[in-house]
Order: structure tokens, then C-alpha cells, then sequence
């Protein structure tokens, strides 16, 4: 089986084509390599993969909102499946950049639907984010809820997503599952995560942003949980029977939140990682910053139930193994 991957030079595109490499499985990876952070943490991800798995691993740089340089690209691949992680990402930047996000999550959504249908392919599996339920404050988060009130672009362009890929499934019978994200983090991890930003900081002696004074819940999902889930959803496509499915949809199309069910105190996650670090972090409290939301919190039942997934890795564990592999990577001494 051949998988294309999308986004393979971002960090859970590098993990899940990691692990479908480890399992044998033979990976296309493509990725712009954009500069919205250090490129050269983009190439090294590339460098290792290709490494560690040779022949079974094939990189192309390539913007996917290209629908020309797409398909010239994939002339010689046969595609079986996708898994469709490229995007713009970042809820803050998308104020401030938002035609990059017109161009990745809209155009570049578009195209990689096109391509599923035009291949036939079993399965596109595709990111979604949890930041489509905007300022909704009933906690947890269930898929069944509302997602129409958007409090960033970035949101409103994972939400158009959802209902793009609902339509082309429903036309052209293609099995789709989109997946909203909750914060994920671990090694590899984007420098404009509050882990790595925090981690960076707390080394340098330096302040840290806390925003909303500290009164912020995020569910923390490690990324070999996340990796997980995601290759369980890809084996497992959904059936085209023509029932109806909860909300009327008679397509072969599946949302699920993916997280880890735990929402957790942003000032425990800052003592944890100042343990790790071996150091206090000084903190610069700020207020709440436009399009945030205060808390996330992921109700996990559907994957659970339809694919087994089950989270296993808390902040307790994956803290201290985040912190222990950016010594690693920057050569920081403990």
C-alpha cells in the first residue's frame, strides 16, 4: 500500500508517516516547506525520516494549492490513501496572515478532494481542528455540538473543510474522516506551541507569556496517542451503506474529536515543566489573546467506541520526554 501525507515536514505528519514506515507501509510524503517557523527543524524531520526508512520513504517539496504541480508529482505514484495533514496552521497568526490560510486550508483542501476522487482512493483522512468550537462553553467539546461561531479564521477554514469534504463524499461516495485535533505536543514538536515556547524560555531564564492570567485548560494529547488514533481511523474507513448517520448525512463521512479527554490547569502544565527543566520559570501573565478560548476539552467517545482509541500518555510522562528530547535536538546539557 502506497499512503500520500500531506504536511509530512510538520510535526504530526513526520510522526504518522514515521510510524506507517515502521509498520512497512510505503509513504509519499509532500510539504511546502513554508517559513511560519524555522525550516531547518521542517528539514531535519525530512533528513530523518529518509535516514532511517530509505526507499520506502519519497519526499517531494511541493505547495499541494498547486493543482498543477500536484498532479505532475503524483504521474508515476499510485495513491491508495491520504492522509491530509498539510495546512496553515496557528489560531493568532491567521490575524495576521489570513490569505495564507485562504490559499493552504481552502484551495489546498479543495485540490486534495479532487485528487481523492479522480484516484478512487479507499480512504482521505483529514485534519480538522478543535478550534471549530469557537467560543462554545459546555464542556466536554462533543462532535454533535454546534460549529458555526468561529472565533478565528483558522477556525472558519478547518470548519469549511468539514463541510467540503461532507459534500464531496456524498457526491462521489469517497470515504472520508476528518479528525479535530485537540493541543498536541512531544518530541518534533512547532515551535509556536505554548510547550516549546514555554520549554525555550524557562532554559533561556527568560519570561514566559501566560495568557489569561493563567486561567486556561487545554487537552494536552501526546503525539504517539495521536499517531495512533489516526492510522486506526485510516484502517478503518467508513462504510458506504447509504444509511442515514446522526445529524441526516447519508455520506460516507466521519468526524471525531481526538484528544485526551483530560483537560489540564495551564499552571500545572508550567510546575511540570519547570521540574523537567530543572528551574523556575518567571511569568509574564497577559490577558487573553483575540481568538483564544479559555478551555478544550475533548469528549473521545466516538473514536473510542467506532476505532478503540484510548489515550494513554499524560502531562505527567509526556512533559518530562518533551523537555528530555529538546535537550537532545539543541544540545542543552542538563
Amino acid at each position: 500500500m502506497t499512503i500520500l501525507v500531506t504536511g509530512a515536514a510538520g510535526f504530526i505528519g513526520m510522526q504518522v508517516a514515521d510510524r506507517l514506515l515502521e509498520d512497512g507501509r510505503a509513504v509519499i510524503g509532500i510539504d511546502n516547506m513554508n517559513d511560519y517557523y524555522a525550516v531547518s527543524l521542517k528539514q531535519d524531520r525530512i533528513a530523518d525520516l529518509s535516514r532511517r526508512h530509505g526507499k520506502l520513504f519519497t519526499f517531494t517539496e511541493l505547495d499541494f494549492a498547486d493543482m498543477g504541480a500536484l498532479k505532475d508529482a503524483l504521474t508515476d505514484h499510485p495513491v491508495e490513501a491520504i492522509i491530509h495533514l498539510g495546512a496553515q496552521a496557528g489560531v493568532r497568526y491567521s490575524l495576521i496572515n489570513p490569505h495564507a490560510y485562504v490559499r493552504s486550508n481552502l484551495a489546498g483542501h479543495v485540490n486534495m478532494l479532487e485528487l481523492a476522487r479522480e484516484r478512487r482512493v479507499r480512504h482521505l483522512v483529514y485534519a480538522s481542528s478543535s478550534s471549530v468550537y469557537g467560543g462554545n462553553d459546555i464542556l466536554p467539546f462533543r462532535v454533535e455540538d454546534r460549529a458555526d461561531h468561529p472565533v478565528s479564521l483558522y477556525a472558519a477554514t478547518k470548519r469549511a473543510d468539514e463541510l467540503m469534504s461532507e459534500t464531496y463524499a456524498h457526491l462521489f461516495r469517497v470515504p472520508m474522516t476528518g479528525l479535530r485535533f485537540f493541543t498536541v505536543y512531544g518530541p518534533w514538536g512547532r515551535p509556536d506551541m505554548a510547550m516549546w515556547i514555554f520549554t525555550s524560555k524557562i532554559l533561556a531564564g527568560e519570561p514566559i507569556p501566560v495568557f489569561n492570567h493563567g486561567r486556561m485548560q487545554r487537552d494536552f494529547t501526546y503525539i504517539d496517542d495521536i499517531v495512533t488514533g489516526v492510522i486506526a481511523c485510516l484502517d478503518n474507513a467508513p462504510h458506504d451503506d447509504g444509511a442515514v448517520k446522526a445529524g441526516g448525512s447519508r455520506a460516507p463521512h466521519r468526524l471525531y474529536n481526538i484528544g485526551n479527554n483530560r483537560p489540564e490547569e495551564l499552571m500545572h502544565l508550567i510546575a511540570l515543566l519547570e521540574e523537567a527543566c530543572g528551574r523556575k520559570a518567571q511569568m509574564d501573565f497577559q490577558p487573553m489573546q483575540p481568538g483564544d478560548v479559555p478551555a478544550t476539552y475533548a469528549d473521545i467517545s466516538a473514536i473510542a467506541r467506532d476505532v478503540g482509541f484510548a489515550p494513554a500518555t499524560g502531562i505527567e510522562l509526556g512533559v518530562p520526554r518533551f523537555v528530555s528530547w529538546y535537550r537532545d535536538y539543541h544540545g542543552i546539557g542538563k
